[in-house]
């Protein structure tokens, strides 16, 4: 640490003089992380190796690959993501689907914790949350990696059952957004590899190409020198390094492979504008990229490139407050806007800093324009002091915690900073040595060097311009003239500074007078703490140390918006409102500048049976959650102007909203389950102007005017006797009225009996959508909880096998379901996926079969078993979270019901018997729903 503060001192020197001077001067190199054992075999291939505990008994392994779509061929596209399909269809040492079988076996589970993905320039497989105390899990893990690397089977028949999956991916991604960046790409990149690189590829190639030409494709890329292994976990460094140094010597070395190219990206004078519509697209928005130069791999090793993450950083926090400013005046110029600096688009070796903006549909000209102005006056005038103080207080505070946490982060938090060192170079210095870098460097740095590093940010040449709107009648979509108008107006406009307007005044100005806490005592049932207060206010604590930077709040009452008639169902909808306003004498915008630096929040929900308060804050930021929970209680801020911006902004956002095809198919969905009841009804863009701001309040109000039967609850790093007098300060001088409340069952009632509906939308790509639902009446405890979740687990399995693999019929089918106590005691499960209309009578056949077969048959033991392995592996994992622990509290107050107590014991005494049972019992009911939205193949 000698050396890194020596060269600290270096750059602080620097950095005072000039940023941009500093920052392309040849600056100390940011040290590495001395806890990761990085190391390379002869034959190219990297490994990366952490011990880590967090959770126990487990690891992650990955595979990354500096490979992607951006090295196929016209005669390619999409073999590298094919590629990554066929990683899970057959290896060497794991023919078939024997890979899967292992692992789910010992609890690893396909899609969860086995996943993969390909993308531009990069293909990243993974295998995590192994449980390593299971013997021969390690070999096995290392075994699938090499596989991977240069022993997969890539068997035809495999290639050609695999094509249907892919296609069905495909029509899955198929979306206006999809369609738009696949418009996108020939004009933002002409004349590069860019223009045609989307991983998809073409489905003319996916469904044709020679299973030689996919050999080839991975015979040429994968190889160790583009590849890197991660292991991380409660794994011996030692041991590990020596099993890869053996397993992975015979993988070849290529001496005289093809170069792994990485393409750069034109530069334009003139800005490239891309104006497109879909008639399935919702909303009008634009994207603005200023291009500049990316820093070189090389070079991201030097201190300068921290420095310069830090200054974007901090602009665009500072930037996109003022954006969000913009919002709360009655008639905002715009939906949304943020900007943020990264990769341009989908090429790594040009960055860009970028404004998004979502426009209204009556000033989409004028809302570009806005955040074009905003962008430039950041530029021309730079920020203010006091805006900078507050986004250095944020960064570090952030920093901070992070720091704070440094022994209990998670394995995948590990995993993704070596993953990325591998493929792009970026720094892993580990958080003590961050921490202790940015803390020397940031006082160093004042507001005029990031101001002059806005400057070179938003550039006059090298834009691009992109705008995706609906495609509908009498909508004016402004012209690829009309924006460069705009672009040069700007520019020649007399803009003015920026005016930051800050008040010193407290959260609270006074401090209640308080209650006192009249009982305590200990609850064994989850080792908490219950405190009851003067005003009825209880209060229950659960101290952990699975974070040390973390208390998380919920404070529940029973009621809800199932109090309120159905006649205000708009209002009710409305009632996230409230928020706009801010809290006390703060507005939203002033309340952001007051919290600047302290890691405190509390936010509020209505829901249909209860009222709540939720809330996370460091340890030391306990008090201002608890100012905060009082002010959210007491002193809700009425906006008039907020509120007509909220209207404003929603009425825009759901003007469009039935051109997405899903609208359709959610509200056919939702009528079929529960037959129009009017609090189901879904809110649209001519319902807005009839919320009532005095009734949304007065509701407010009235949910929140007694805190008597709230119950709260902490989780995490607390302090009983330090919370204790601020808990006594602040939840004891809430009001309190004592009403005695439960929420009302307002008969939203499930349909019985069978139900179908079919029916056409026609969309821009054919596909057939579609849902069943079973529901019935069944006992709420934690059995029948338990086996409702096993049931649909294995369905997914099945479904997976039999839908996905053999009938390469969908990308995936989705099954799911729940269970519920009030107003009745019901269960359901719900089955969704897409397909093509051509293959949908075939898969509804096989959907109800294995309905049928589990409910006469009941599950495979095979099965049963891997549901039971994830299950418990799942539950050891979960038992080390707060908000597992919040989740099940509150689960227990309001239902009675202990998620956690004989959880294990409960799941290993399932027999496949019980499955077949409840099944059986769910439904023989003959509650059955089918939706299906068919938009058929075109002529």
């Amino acid at each position: 640490m000698k050396h890194l503060f020596r060269s600290l001192l270096v750059i602080v020197f620097v950095i005072c003089c000039n940023l941009q001077q500093a920052l392309a001067q040849q600056m100390p190199p940011i040290p590495v992380d001395p806890n990761v054992r990085i190391g390379k075999l002869d034959n190219g291939l990297t490994y990366y190796i952490r011990k880590n505990s967090l959770p126990a008994d487990r690891a992650d392994f990955y595979i990354a690959q500096k490979v992607g779509s951006i090295q196929e061929e016209e005669n390619q596209r999409g073999l590298a993501h094919f590629l990554e399909h066929m990683c899970f269809n057959g290896t060497t040492h794991f023919p078939g689907d024997a890979l899967k079988q292992y692992l789910e076996r010992i609890g690893v589970k396909f899609g969860e914790n086995l996943n993969a993905y390909t993308s531009v320039d990069e293909t990243v497989y993974n295998i995590s949350n192994v449980p390593v105390n299971t013997p021969g899990a390690i070999d096995s893990c290392l075994l699938i990696l090499h596989d991977w690397s240069n022993d997969l089977t890539l068997d035809p028949k495999e290639i050609d059952k695999e094509r249907g999956v892919i296609n069905e991916e495909w029509r899955t991604r198929m979306s206006a957004v999809q369609r738009f960046q696949e418009k996108l790409l020939p004009a933002m990149f002409a004349g590069t590899k860019y223009a045609t690189c989307f991983p998809i590829g073409t489905m003319d190639v996916v469904m044709n190409f020679k299973p030689q030409t996919l050999r080839d494709y991975y015979e040429k890329w994968y190889r160790p020198d583009l590849q890197g292994i991660v292991v991380v976990g409660d794994v011996d460094v030692d041991a590990i390094e020596a099993q890869i140094k053996k397993l992975f010597a015979d993988v070849p070395a290529q001496p005289n492979a093809a170069k792994r190219e990485y393409y750069p990206v034109n530069d334009n004078k003139e800005p490239i504008v891309l104006i497109a519509q879909d008639k399935e697209q919702p909303h009008i928005q634009a994207i603005i990229f200023n291009k500049h130069e990316a820093t070189p791999d090389s070079e991201k090793g030097n201190m300068g490139y921290l420095v310069q993450n830090y200054a974007t950083d901090l602009i665009n926090n500072m930037l996109n407050a003022r954006l969000n400013e913009l919002l709360q005046a009655a008639n905002p110029p715009y939906i949304y806007a943020g900007t943020y600096d990264g990769d341009f688009f989908v090429a790594k070796t040009k960055q860009a800093f970028t404004g998004i903006v979502v426009c209204k549909e009556d000033a989409v000209e004028s809302g570009i324009a806005t955040l074009m102005r905003e962008m430039e006056r950041a530029r021309q005038f730079g920020f203010t002091e006091s805006e900078f103080q507050r986004a250095r207080a944020e960064y570090l505070r952030t920093m901070e915690s992070n720091y704070n946490e440094r022994d209990k982060l998670k394995n995948e938090q590990y995993i993704d900073e070596y993953v990325r060192h591998f493929l792009d170079n970026e720094p892993i210095p580990g958080i003590e040595n961050e921490y202790a870098i940015i803390n020397q460097i940031a006082p160093a740095i004042p507001v005029q060097a990031l101001n002059q590093m806005m400057q070179t940010l938003v550039t006059d040449t090298n834009q691009v311009v992109a705008i995706f709107g609906p495609e509908k009648e009498n909508l004016k979509m402004p012209t690829e003239e009309a924006i460069k108008k705009i672009l040069q107006d700007v520019k020649a406009e007399k803009l003015t500074p920026y005016v930051d307007k800050v008040s010193d005044e407290p959260l609270m100005k006074e401090v209640p007078k308080g209650g006192k806490i009249i009982s305590e005592q200990k609850d064994d049932v989850f080792g908490t703490t219950m405190l009851t207060l003067s005003n009825g206010v209880k209060v229950i604590i659960k101290k952990t140390d699975f974070k040390a930077d973390e208390i998380t709040m919920k404070g529940v009452s029973l009621g809800g918006s199932s109090l309120f008639p159905n006649s205000e169902i708009i209002n009710i909808n409305g009632l996230d409102a409230v928020s706009a306003g801010g809290l006390g004498n703060f507005s939203v915008v002033d309340l952001e500048k007051v919290l600047a630096g302290k890691r405190a929040s509390v936010s509020y929900g209505i829901g249909d049976k209860t009222e709540t308060v939720n809330g996370y804050c460091s340890p030391k930021d306990f008090e201002t959650m608890m100012q905060l929970t009082y002010l959210t209680f007491t002193a809700p801020r009425r906006d008039d102007d907020a509120f007509a911006s909220y209207k404003n902004r929603n009425k825009a956002a759901l003007l469009n909203q039935e051109m997405n095809p899903n609208t359709a198919f959610g509200d056919s969905i939702t009528y079929a389950l529960q037959m129009g009841h009017p609090r189901t009804v879904r809110i649209k863009s001519d319902m807005i102007d009839k919320m009532d701001y005095d009734k949304i309040m007065a509701m407010y109000q009235d949910r929140f005017k007694d805190a008597s039967d709230f119950t709260f609850i902490f989780v995490g790093n607390v302090d009983v006797e330090e919370m204790k007098p601020l808990i006594a300060k602040y939840l004891g001088a809430l009001p309190a009225i004592n009403r005695k409340e439960s929420f009302k069952d307002n008969k939203i009632e499930y349909r019985k009996g069978v139900y179908k509906n079919e029916f056409i939308r026609e969309q821009e790509t054919a596909k057939a959508s579609n849902f069943v639902s079973f529901i019935g009446t069944c006992k709420y405890d934690l059995k029948n909880s338990i086996l409702q979740d096993m049931t649909c687990q294995i369905m997914d399995l099945v479904y997976t096998e039999k839908v996905r693999e053999d009938e390469g019929g969908t990308y995936g089918v989705y099954v799911g379901g729940n269970l519920s106590k009030y107003p009745k005691e019901i269960a359901g499960i719900q089955i969704i996926f897409d397909t093509a209309p051509s293959k949908r009578e075939k898969l509804m056949k096989i959907i109800f079969a294995e309905i049928e077969h589990i409910s006469k048959e009941g599950p495979s033991e095979a099965n049963l078993n891997k549901v039971k392995e994830f299950m418990l592996k799942k539950h050891i994992e979960d038992l080390k979270e707060n908000s597992y622990w919040m989740g099940s509290i509150d689960e227990y107050l309001f239902t009675g019901m202990n998620p956690i107590k004989d959880y294990e014991q409960i799941v290993n005494s399932i027999t496949a018997k019980d499955i077949q049972k409840f099944a059986d019992d769910l439904f023989k009911q003959k509650n059955e729903v089918e939706v299906s939205m068919i938009s058929p193949e075109k002529e």
